[in-house]
């Protein structure tokens, strides 16, 4: 369920009408906002061409993942850090892209990002929906200034803003700053976000599952039942629910998001730890959906209530309806239980 706005509002009127809402701010968060916006854009740019820029295909490197880098994941890299540089807010970035922080010019800016910018790397060259995700955190006052890691390994729930963006049939940014969600739709005619949604709301309950079904076998007992569970038909419960899947965990929140269900990455064989990163991937999305109304574990706890060890860290996720996710974790529980 969405709100939608009365008259056309940009991004920008909307940061600005925002901040005003509470006298003494400073603007700098509403600025790192306007910058992110910034940065979305010339990366939507390039994303729409990228098949005429030479911008498709793997630049023959890897990150800190092993995973292959594609040549977009360097040019949206290379852009959010660029326009965060420029408004001399942020004093550190972390990205999936990048192996430890990377420290701005300005050592005295108050806030850390965390950056995925492009996420569903895998899908760029065969034209399916990609992503951009943002996590937002204060630098914690210390005496001594000297910029370390440490500063970053922040739990999710001292994030102050978060948010994606989406690029697919048209390009959406959705954020949050802890009252609620918004989605702006790009208008490429004026090369304006403009406010599509306001105060977004998951469904309580949704009938669609999202999860990679080639790794059943490596999956627990409890996630076996409950994917079976989900296949069922069962007129009384809307099952059997229907399965999609993308492979972009930004697309494939942003329709949890909008029809409601659950999107899973659990632990598996091969990942037994899960293979999404907490602070770049799952905590802002974490806190998207939960200002929506849902949930998000990693099977047992809360997401955003994890204290990080390392910037790259994993961990597994099960985040979406509040109905959906606490079923998901029912089953987990009880044959956990069984297995113990």
């Amino acid at each position: 369920m969405t709100s939608k706005p009365d008259k056309l509002i940009t991004l920008d009127e909307y940061i600005i009408q925002a901040q005003n809402k509470f006298p003494g701010a400073t603007g700098e968060l509403s600025q790192l906002l306007r910058d992110i916006g910034l940065a979305a854009k010339i990366i939507s740019r390039e994303v729409n061409k990228a098949g005429i820029t030479n911008l498709l295909g793997s630049d023959g490197s890897s990150n800190i993942h092993g995973e292959s880098v594609k040549r977009l994941d360097l040019f949206a890299d290379q852009q959010l850090i660029s326009a965060l540089d420029r408004s001399m807010i942020t004093c550190m970035v972390i990205s999936e892209e990048n192996d430890g922080i990377v420290r701005l010019n300005s050592e005295g800016g108050k806030y850390i990002v965390y950056l995925d910018p492009l996420d569903g790397s895998s899908n760029i060259d065969v034209n399916v929906s990609i992503g951009s995700i943002f996590s937002i955190y204060m630098r914690q006052p210390r005496f001594d200034k000297k910029l370390v890691e440490e500063d970053a390994l922040q739990p999710g729930t001292r994030q102050v803003a978060a948010g994606y963006v989406l690029y697919g049939s048209s390009t959406i940014m959705a954020y949050t700053t802890g009252l609620g969600v918004s989605a702006f739709t790009l208008d490429p005619s004026i090369g304006e976000f403009i406010l599509s949604d306001d105060d977004f709301k998951i469904p309580k309950h949704g009938n669609i599952y999202s999860i990679n079904e080639g790794s059943y076998n490596s999956w627990a007992d409890g996630l076996k039942r409950y994917i079976k569970y989900c296949q069922v038909e069962d007129p009384d419960t809307g099952r059997p629910y229907t399965s999609r899947y993308i492979g972009s965990m930004v697309a494939d929140l942003h329709r949890t998001l909008v029809k409601g269900g659950i999107f899973i990455y659990p632990a598996s064989k091969r990942y037994p730890n899960g293979k999404l990163r907490l602070m770049y991937e799952c905590n802002p999305l974490s806190m998207i959906i939960e200002q929506a109304g849902g949930k998000a574990i990693d099977g047992e706890k809360r997401i955003m209530e994890i204290q990080p060890e390392s910037i790259h860290e994993r961990v597994p996720i099960y985040i979406g309806s509040p109905d959906n996710v606490s079923m998901a974790a029912e089953f987990l529980a009880k044959y956990a239980m069984q297995e113990a």
